[in-house]
């Protein structure tokens, strides 16, 4: 039986693709998370004259956190929610730009946000649109604040009051050194609403900041594994406006900050601004630009402002790249780059987030998806008899890269990255990070062109993939650079185990065109009835049906319900209830050739063929012998029935 609840689903659904194809989720168009609205809100409040209170995120202590913040616990103790107005006199959202100063860590000493903010400040201009947003001094006389974020496919405008928890006289999270400053606060303030409270925000990686302020996909690259073509990887990276981080990993909480003999800082985050090769001395020699944002300490290796590197460049060469550079950025050469940083990060920008035209944009493609025990969380690999049900995406790329770069191969780029949503949100209820990946495997020939392929487990078992993500892990998203030839490919993202439940979105970069699907799965059709003539019936199963029928030679609804559970009472090894008399009406309304309510001999006789057949493929895929099914057993009954 349909029920109401699948109807209002299927009609958010639907709502939310016709939002989509209106823009509704793009930058410019933010979803009002919650259904808050900043303007409505603002406008209210000045007309009567009060300071916005947020309900949707109240000042109290599930705003805070669960566990180690939760309700009771020692450190939240003597929380006042204070207003910046009865924080200092004259209060400031934002004094002379975002600087160092400006992300301090709070009373309780635990470093929740940071990480994430210091992301943001590699950028000025993502910091100016989605945060400042033009603002230079004072705060809402309204007491509210709203600011942009990118989460799961589609941005969402957050509403916030300006009520921020304090301790022993002190603001507890990330604040400003300037006492009259809160634009970090704030920030902060309105992840947390996102994430569900402030102790959600604990642990992450930069990639989270860079995504979440920028809608970008982030690749992440181990200096010491460092692919061939990791150069050009770069300076296509730059063409597309993508940002790029870097920084130096250590050992331990005292090597934070802990500069090093070329006056590099540990666990600092740089960012990567240009990529040039120069000729020294008769030699191609790869540069790269690095910017410290806080502009303290450079770097006093080779290629430094002073080096005397320099003055073996031609000279006209020598301005160009230094007349561009600012103070606190510095080149070096690529080898003493992947000999001294750890790690680089590229978040590649969507071309919403790329409001310059100069720029070369990526293709991209976005697109939701779930596991659901038992239907479509069949795990990795590993599990060979579930991997097939695993939602699967078709891709066609059909153009090669421009040129081969490093690595001497030809093929089209793409970089895919699957990553699992709400966890966060989710921590309160004890559940954390799943550990995902994905595998890409080519389509076979026979279902090439189709607009609808769902691969199944036979195919599995005999072909291998093509290209996966590098590790399943569990972290929020997992990203791979892959270089396949043309044609048509399908990925299949996955939890490490079944039966892990989530829900995903799965997005497609590619360098050059690439045509995507949705996720394909099998479509069950109604069966119709089909042409028999009676003549063609069996004379028993006619004796049998005018014993059935009675007098008019017909079967009602109620009289199909009776004989169908007769039979099926007979059948100990089936769990069932019996036929109701709703499941009735539907078989004879679906049978009905002549409209008149009731189904006759050939009719019947369709029907009958039809359950008998049923009834054994039940039996067939029963596979527990349970006399029920599960939704495991389910799929591969429906596959089987066609």
């Amino acid at each position: 039986m349909i029920t109401p609840c699948f109807f209002s689903g299927v009609s958010a659904q639907v709502q939310k693709q016709r939002d989509k194809d209106l823009g509704v989720g793009k930058h410019e168009n933010a979803v009002k998370f919650q259904g808050q609205d900043y303007e409505a809100l603002q406008a209210a409040c000045l007309q009567n004259r009060v300071l916005f209170d947020d309900e949707a995120f109240p000042t109290c202590a599930t705003a805070l956190g669960f566990k180690e913040l939760g309700p009771g616990s020692q450190k939240t103790r003597g929380i006042q929610w204070k207003r910046p107005m009865e924080i200092c006199r004259n209060p400031q959202f934002i004094v002379d730009g975002a600087t160092r100063t400006d992300i301090c860590q709070g009373a309780l000493g635990k470093c929740w946000l940071p990480l994430h903010l210091a992301a943001i400040t590699l950028s000025r201009r993502y910091l100016h649109n989605n945060v400042i947003g033009g603002k230079k001094t004072g705060l809402e006389k309204s007491g509210e604040f709203h600011v942009q974020f990118w989460q799961f496919g589609e941005w969402v405008d957050v509403v916030i009051d300006d009520r921020l928890p304090m301790k022993d006289g002190k603001l507890m999270f990330v604040h400003s050194a300037e006492g009259n400053e809160f634009w970090s606060a704030l920030l902060e303030k309105a992840y947390a609403k996102v994430n569900g409270c402030y102790e959600a925000l604990s642990g992450g990686s930069t990639s989270e900041g860079f995504e979440d302020f920028t809608g970008g996909v982030t690749e992440m690259y181990e200096l010491k594994k460092a692919p061939k073509d990791l150069y050009e990887i770069i300076q296509k990276a730059l063409e597309r406006g993508s940002l790029l981080g870097c920084s130096i990993d250590i050992t331990s909480s005292c090597d934070m900050e802990a500069v090093t003999f070329k006056k590099l800082v540990k666990g600092h985050a740089y960012s990567v601004t240009g990529a040039n090769e120069v000729q020294y001395r008769g030699q191609q020699v790869k540069l790269v630009r690095i910017r410290n944002p806080w502009g303290e300490v450079e770097w006093t290796g080779a290629w430094s402002d002073g080096s005397g590197e320099w003055s073996g460049v031609n000279p006209s060469v020598r301005e160009e790249l230094r007349i561009r550079m600012e103070d606190g950025e510095f080149w070096m050469s690529f080898n003493d780059f992947l000999r001294e940083f750890s790690r680089l990060e590229i978040c590649n920008l969507t071309p919403d987030a790329l409001k310059d035209q100069k720029l070369r944009k990526w293709n991209t493609a976005n697109y939701d998806g779930l596991w659901r025990r038992g239907s479509t969380a069949g795990g990795c690999r590993n599990f060979p008899a579930t991997f097939w049900i695993n939602p699967q995406f078709k891709i066609r790329l059909d153009e090669l890269d421009d040129d081969r770069g490093g690595s001497g191969e030809s093929g089209c780029s793409f970089l895919v990255a699957l990553m699992q949503k709400d966890r966060r949100k989710q921590r309160k209820l004890g559940k954390d990070m799943e550990t995902i990946g994905f595998a890409i495997y080519e389509v076979p020939e026979e279902c090439a062109g189709q607009s609808a392929v769902h691969l199944k487990r036979d195919f599995f078992l005999t072909h291998s993939s093509r290209a996966r993500s590098e590790l399943f892990i569990n972290l929020r998203e997992v990203s791979s650079r892959c270089k396949l030839p043309p044609g048509e490919y399908i990925i299949v993202p996955s939890t490490f185990e079944p039966n892990k439940e989530g829900d995903f979105v799965l997005r497609v970069f590619s360098e050059k065109t690439a045509d995507s699907d949705e996720e394909v799965s099998g479509t069950i059709h109604s069966p119709l009835p089909e042409s028999t003539a009676a003549d063609n019936i069996d004379e028993s199963f006619k004796n049998l049906f005018r014993q059935l029928a009675g007098e008019d030679l017909e079967i009602s609804v109620r009289e199909l319900q009776t004989i169908l559970n007769r039979i099926v009472s007979k059948h100990k090894d089936l769990k069932t209830d019996g036929f109701s008399l709703d499941s009735c009406r539907c078989m004879v309304n679906l049978m009905d050739k002549d409209g008149n309510g009731k189904l006759g001999l050939v009719e019947f006789n369709i029907l009958w063929g039809k359950i008998r057949k049923y009834l054994g493929v039940f039996r067939k895929f029963d596979l527990d012998k349970s006399g029920t099914m599960n939704a495991y057993e389910m799929r591969l009954a429906l596959e089987s029935a066609g």
